[in-house]
């Protein structure tokens, strides 16, 4: 008699709320999915939270707009001291972080690189440039001419600069959204904004997040691994979507400022996993310019959690640090109670 009582038992259990968000910002796109908001939260509240988080991000680092604070910052004389927001700050300081900890690896002053060779903002991506164009470009690249002072909190280049945030600015969007979520007690989400991922509590299987890894010789959205996430977050970086063939070679999107070309280890893709989505967005870059040798050993000396799809002459092969390990099998997570 003990059976038919637990399939009324389950069978009675309410079914979760909800609500899905998407749309664009950052020349990109974002989806939110949120499970059991509080029942005091209206929907449009939420949106609003999430519209002001995205349009304060665009109006501090966008590049895209001339008033934007990043911009102005760009064009400041060269030695004087710009204030900056706490939201800049901290991207900033994070940015210069990563570039240290990965040897000038990550370094959001590439722009000028990524023009010369097709794939800035008006580029084309079919174009390689003459040694002696890059060999000019490389005065007007490296954060470590970027110096940070405060508070009250201020920046200064102490040569000519680009900065260029696309590779972490995404990651910190997530997280400011994850903090307004909080701030209205939403327990379980999942936000992903241009692939940038941050999770937190259950999703409406009352399950962790599932969170596909990309195969990169598949056609997109097809998974080669799936993670169970709840509190982390995720970003993965790649080669295979953008590059351009000249002759006989391949020139990926990604550019090494440390030799102003584009990388040519066979790394295909990095996912990298942390605490914040800031962090996992400047990693998962900074490793896909290391490649995999280079790039596993920064992640293993620095406790990195990191899965790497590397190119062999037997196709694609996995290699991932100690601290990703517990991720590997993370599909089978039981049900919450």
């Amino acid at each position: 008699m003990w059976l038919p009582f637990l399939f009324l038992l389950s069978a009675c259990t309410p079914q979760p709320d909800v609500w899905r968000f998407e749309g664009a910002t950052m020349g990109t796109t974002y989806h939110i999915t949120v499970v059991d908001p509080p029942r005091s939260l209206a929907r449009e509240a939420l949106q609003s939270a999430v519209d002001a988080v995205l349009a304060r991000i665009d109006a501090t680092m966008s590049t895209w707009r001339e008033d934007s604070e990043i911009s102005r910052f760009n064009r400041a004389p060269v030695g004087e001291w710009f204030p900056l927001s706490d939201e800049t700050r901290a991207v900033l300081a994070e940015s210069l972080r990563v570039s240290m900890l990965s040897g000038g690896g990550f370094d959001i002053t590439v722009a000028p690189l990524l023009a010369a060779w097709g794939f800035g903002p008006s580029g084309s991506g079919s174009r390689v440039p003459p040694d002696a164009e890059l060999a000019a470009l490389a005065e007007h690249v490296g954060a470590a001419a970027i110096e940070l002072d405060g508070p009250p909190w201020r920046a200064r280049k102490h040569a000519v600069r680009e900065v260029e945030l696309s590779a972490i600015a995404p990651g910190y969007a997530v997280d400011l959204v994850a903090a307004a979520f909080v701030a209205r007690g939403v327990a379980n989400y999942m936000i992903e904004i241009g692939g940038e991922i941050r999770t937190a509590g259950r999703n409406a299987e009352r399950r962790k997040w599932r969170i596909g890894v990309e195969q990169p010789d598949a056609p997109p959205g097809t998974p080669v691994l799936a993670l169970a996430l709840s509190g982390e977050s995720v970003s993965t970086s790649g080669d295979y979507r953008e590059f351009f063939e000249s002759g006989s070679r391949r020139y990926s999107h990604t550019i090494d400022p440390r030799t102003r070309r584009p990388v040519e280890h066979g790394l295909a893709s990095v996912s990298v996993l942390a605490d914040t989505c800031m962090r996992a967005d400047a990693l998962s870059t900074a490793i896909m310019v290391l490649g995999p040798d280079a790039g596993l050993a920064l992640a293993e000396r620095e406790g990195i959690a990191a899965y790497l799809i590397v190119r062999t002459d037997n196709g694609f092969a996995p290699r991932y640090s100690t601290a990703f390990e517990p991720y590997r099998a993370s599909g089978g997570d039981e049900e919450s109670p």
